[in-house]
Order: structure tokens, then sequence, then C-alpha cells
């Protein structure tokens, strides 16, 4: 009910008001970002505990917040929370050496729609991927509509948020993960070998992966198709992709099968 700060039936992951906020923050409940009205005060503490955790703020104007909230009693404040812990990188990669597995990543590059991003989990869980990095900015979180789009599959893989995308791959690319970015102008996927580390990206409907991310990528990978069409949904691209990687660690596998 909206006394209780409870927003409606296709929100339940946000909190609105003050002590809302506050009692979520103290509990330690994982949390997507905070969200304050433009020109409101008053909030420095919470703004301050929020981004000590990482936590990204983001200032919305006051009709943003009372069409999210039903109408006014926002208290120019909501939080939205997310339905899991997020991962670092090193637990991916922790989660890879464990199997015994060369790592095998999928990252989100700007995947704002919910429902690709959960069928991205989905997919990645099902293939062997050994979890999923999304940027803290631009990109849907792990919320209830995340959930149940992956089909529960959120809860068995992990998910690494972090702040430069571009950072994130020179880093993995020193620890012998190869990068395979998503596009059009690739090679096509059947002809490349996807052996060892991959950290696979997958770029947005609108935009395709962003320039810098390409830059930083060792090899472009495309998807041949039968009609001239401007691109697959990013979900199915990726799901395309990941099953081609899958199959050829199969086929390693069966090869090496104490490897």
């Amino acid at each position: 009910m909206m006394e209780n700060n409870t927003p409606h039936k296709e929100e339940q992951d946000i909190l609105f008001g003050r002590n809302a906020v506050t009692e979520a923050l103290s509990s330690g409940r994982p949390v997507e970002h905070l969200l304050v009205e433009q020109g409101s005060g008053g909030y420095g503490k919470l703004i301050s505990r929020c981004r000590e955790r990482g936590i990204p703020v983001k200032e919305v104007s006051q009709k943003k917040l009372e069409g999210m909230y039903g109408g006014a009693g926002h208290q120019g404040i909501a939080l939205v929370c997310a339905v899991k812990d997020y991962a670092s990188v090193d637990d991916i990669l922790q989660s890879a050496q464990e199997k015994g597995e060369p790592p095998f990543i999928v990252i989100a590059d700007e995947i704002m729609d919910p429902h690709n991003l959960g069928a991205i989990i989905r997919s990645a869980y099902a293939l062997g991927a050994h979890g999923i990095i999304i940027p803290k900015r631009r990109s849907a979180g792990l919320t209830s509509t995340v959930y149940k789009t992956s089909a529960g599959a959120l809860s068995h893989i992990p998910v690494a948020r972090v702040s430069n995308l571009v950072s994130c791959l020179e880093e993995l690319k020193k620890k012998n993960i190869w990068c395979y970015c998503a596009d059009m102008d690739g090679q096509s996927y059947c002809s490349v070998n996807f052996s060892g580390g991959v950290a696979l990206i997958i770029g947005s409907e609108g935009e395709g992966v962003g320039r810098l991310i390409r830059e930083h990528c060792d090899i472009t990978v495309s998807l041949p198709m039968a009609n001239q069409y401007d691109s697959l949904n990013a979900s199915v691209a990726a799901g395309i992709l990941m099953q081609e990687i899958y199959r050829q660690r199969l086929g390693l596998k069966a090869l090496n099968p104490k490897g």
C-alpha cells in the first residue's frame, strides 16, 4: 500500500521515501541505483552512503518519480533494488578456475532492455558461461523482470558490474582472455576459433557495441544471414554465438577428456 511506501505491482523492486530507502541501505539489501529528484535537498548522507558502496546515484525529474510512484508522496527519493548481490570479475574467474576450464565470460554493453538481459543470462547459464559483466551506467540491472526472463538462471550465474568496460577488457586480456566483439562488419563466426579464454561482447540493438569497446577487442565476429537486414535481436545473436563457443568446447573436451 502507498502508506507503507510499497510501489504498484509492476515495480515491486522500487522503494520510495526517506525511511524506506534508509532502512533498505542499512539492511544491506542488494541495490541497483538511487534516484533523487532534481533540486531536492536533505539527502546528502544517503547519497554519500550509496557512493561509498559503489551504488550509482541518478538525478531525475519530479515528473519521472511521480510516474513511477503513481502520484505524489514519493518524497523526492527512490531506491531501485536488485534481486541478487553483484559478484566481482574475480569471482567469475575463480568460478572458471574451480571448474578447471578456460574462462568464458559474456559482456553486455549497454543492454537497456531487461528482457534482453534476462534472455542473455538464461542462454549464458545454459551454454556454460562462467559469468556476465555489465556496466554500472546505461544498462539494465538485476531487477525482478531480468530474473523472471532468465527463468531462474540468474540464481546460478554470477553477474559483475564495472565502472569502465574498456579497462575491464584490458585486464581480461592480461589474463590471456581473448575479447570477441559481435558486429555486422566482422568475420563470420563460423570461421573463428573460440578455444581458450573467451570474453564475448554483445551490444545494444540501437547502437551495437560502442566504438571504444570495438577498438579494444581482439576479433570482431558477425552472423551471416540469408537476407539483408540490419541486425538480429541482441539476445538472439548472443545465443547463436554462445552456442558455437559451447559447441567448440564440447569438441575439445571430447578430444581430450582428461584435459
